[in-house]
């Protein structure tokens, strides 16, 4: 099912509901939304893009996002939207890598990346041009390209861990298997509602914009563009019923403000939490100050937001006579998958014992894209094998101990640290390197880069901000005279750790 025919069909159904929203002002009905993405469509047809082609979206959040996916699937093309925080060699890497045939951009972003690859890279056309306009004036498709359940939909690209990003093949049939359990196992959606875009659209936030498609809410996408917990509570006043996907250490942010503004959440219907661990006491606050409004969901970008989820009523429950397990548990198996906990061996494991959390079902990725070798590692057996270390008790919640990637999330944003490593290691004066997260109050963690060499702080982090996306960049690098090692020469992450910890003692 191409989700295009979803748009096209809730145009029929009510042309005039509000869909695109820039704050509080409408900018098109949904009669609007699917004309234009039909145009575009018609456009993307006219340059040979259609099944079988990729088109790249390197944008900042606002609405020409939702245009810009949406005529990529009238076309019958896959889109790759690249997270438009990644610095524009991240970016330029991805798009070669996908061999995406057109990119399609804003002014914010698409100067540097033009400039970067070249006239021999694909064209770069930016949604606050005259092309882009002029697209949306073309004579739109009759009706969507057929797209059948295996075929590829979006293609996401993960954080590297061996230094270069992941292509996840998503495809018709997992976009519709995590829409259809969104409204089994995370929340309801009516035309009333609205689904905010303050994360970015590239991720979480935009994945779940189907399922208002489908019921034919708004988009809203804060003038900001981006999280601001002040605009947010205001926007939930006036325009409210408002959903959300938020990092947790965005809940966190949001819920301070909220208390210093005295604020309740009022017109924030749903906020859906995931990508990260959140701490207790985060909710247990953010439940207290805004009510029943949380739901979390665990999920990959080889399972999109589609593993487990825990329901409104498990994350404000507190009579359970297990409550506060469950409230630190990533809840149950959604519903089109199969959820277990396996030992090295791949045999799983009896209920509340510690081992890898494995899935299988429709929302699982059929593979990386062009990488047979991480494809075999990661799915054996017809299991993803998520890398996340858990185990599940007798009810079936499961609950994350830690995970077994050195993976660092930093502000809701995966950061890992080969990719970073790598970065300083092509430094002529960096000899050795590793990195890894240090606590943060406000972002959850932050990266500490240790190496061994002569060259100074500061040209290493020159350094950094011109290759790698700024949020990924080390916020302290420390020189040392060798790495600490076991006997087979593999750094020892968690003494690095210690000496963090210690330091703050």
């Amino acid at each position: 099912m191409n989700p295009a025919e979803w748009l096209a069909r809730t145009a029929r159904r009510m042309p005039d509901a509000p869909a695109l929203l820039r704050g509080d002002t409408h900018l098109a009905s949904y009669s609007r939304f699917a004309g234009s993405a039909a145009a575009i469509g018609a456009s993307l047809a006219e340059r040979g893009i259609g099944k079988g082609t990729r088109v790249a979206i390197f944008m900042t959040n606002r609405v020409e996002y939702l245009l810009a996916m949406y005529g990529i699937w009238f076309a019958g093309a896959a889109a790759i939207p690249i997270n438009s925080k990644l610095h524009a060699k991240e970016a330029a890497w991805i798009i070669g890598n996908g061999g995406a045939a057109l990119v399609l951009s804003d002014d914010r972003l698409g100067p540097d990346l033009a400039d970067l690859i070249g006239k021999s890279g694909p064209e770069v056309i930016s949604a606050d041009g005259v092309a882009f306009a002029n697209m949306q004036q073309a004579s739109p498709l009759p009706a969507p390209a057929q797209m059948d359940s295996g075929d590829l939909l979006w293609l996401f690209y993960t954080s590297g861990t061996t230094g270069r990003p992941k292509g996840v093949m998503i495809t018709c049939a997992m976009i519709a298997s995590m829409a259809y359990d969104y409204f089994v196992d995370v929340d309801e959606v009516k035309a009333e509602d609205a689904i905010l875009y303050a994360a970015p659209m590239s991720h979480g936030a935009g994945i779940y914009n189907f399922m208002h498609v489908m019921r034919g809410a708004r988009h809203i996408v804060p003038e900001s563009g981006g999280f601001d917990p002040a605009e947010i509570l205001a926007l939930g006043r006036r325009a409210g019923p408002i959903s959300m996907f938020a990092a947790p250490t965005m809940v966190r942010r949001l819920v301070d403000v909220a208390k210093a503004q005295g604020e309740t959440g009022k017109g924030l219907r749903t906020i859906c939490y995931a990508g990260g661990p959140m701490y207790e006491a985060d909710i247990l606050d953010a439940v207290e100050t805004m009510g029943p409004r949380f739901v979390q969901v665990y999920g990959q970008g080889e399972c999109p937001m589609g593993i487990t989820a825990l329901s409104r009523h498990d994350v404000a429950d507190r009579s359970h006579p297990r409550w506060r397990e469950r409230l630190n548990s990533v809840g149950t198996a959604q519903s089109a998958v199969l959820v277990k906990i396996l030992g090295e061996d791949g045999r799983e494991l009896p209920r509340g014992e510690t081992g890898e959390i494995a899935v299988r079902g429709a929302t699982v990725m059929p593979g990386y894209w062009q990488n047979p070798e991480a494809t075999a590692k990661t799915l054996r057996d017809g299991w993803l094998w998520t890398g996340d270390m858990g185990f599940m008790d007798e009810d079936g919640y499961v609950t994350m101990q830690d995970r077994s990637k050195d993976m660092i999330i930093s502000g809701g944003s995966n950061i890992y640290p080969r990719e970073v490593e790598e970065v300083l290691l092509r430094h002529p004066q960096v000899v050795e390197a590793a990195v890894v997260g240090k606590l943060h109050p406000e972002w959850g963690e932050e990266v500490v880069a240790f190496y061994v060499g002569d060259a100074p702080p500061e040209e290493l982090d020159r350094y950094c901000l011109d290759n790698i996306a700024r949020f990924k960049r080390p916020k302290a690098y420390r020189q040392v005279a060798a790495l600490p090692k076991n006997n087979y020469g593999k750094v020892l992450k968690t003494e690095l750790r210690c000496r963090l910890k210690e330091e703050e003692q």
